[in-house]
């Protein structure tokens, strides 16, 4: 299968190509651009690109013919959401949920990390035996 449509969008630091294969209408392929621009676009992302890949089955008998797959680079973090849905819309709304899920994963890592990263008693963090003492 070769890519029929392929265009890149760019906006302020995201470069993301969009790849549709087989029969996709250009009404669901704007409202899947819609959805993953609305989480590329938010305050604090880091620069992005990478391509989402949207693909419609052509054998009339298949449960979920619509699939998509995006492959990210979020500032030095690979981003990786695959989805299949029955319709065009569903799809676009089921890839927007993945890739909001991951990318707040991403932008809130390190704040975890950092929090949950105490130092061991050698080295000057507390020293909690897990039991309170009982000064009777």
């Amino acid at each position: 299968m070769t890519a029929k449509d392929t265009s890149t969008q760019v906006t302020r630091s995201v470069a993301v190509e969009v790849r549709v294969e087989g029969d996709v209408d250009e009404e669901a392929v704007a409202y899947l651009r819609e959805k993953v621009d609305a989480v590329l676009g938010r305050p604090g992302v880091p620069a992005v690109s990478g391509a989402v890949r949207v693909a419609r089955a052509v054998a009339h008998h298949a449960e979920r013919p619509w699939s998509a797959g995006a492959e990210l680079i979020v500032g030095n973090t690979l981003v990786v959401v695959h989805a299949q849905e029955a319709t065009g819309h569903e799809l676009a709304d089921r890839l927007h949920d993945r890739l909001r899920s991951q990318m707040n994963r991403v932008l809130h890592r390190k704040e975890e990390a950092r929090r949950s990263a105490t130092p061991p008693p050698w080295r000057g963090g507390r020293a909690d035996s897990g039991r309170e003492e009982n000064p009777s």
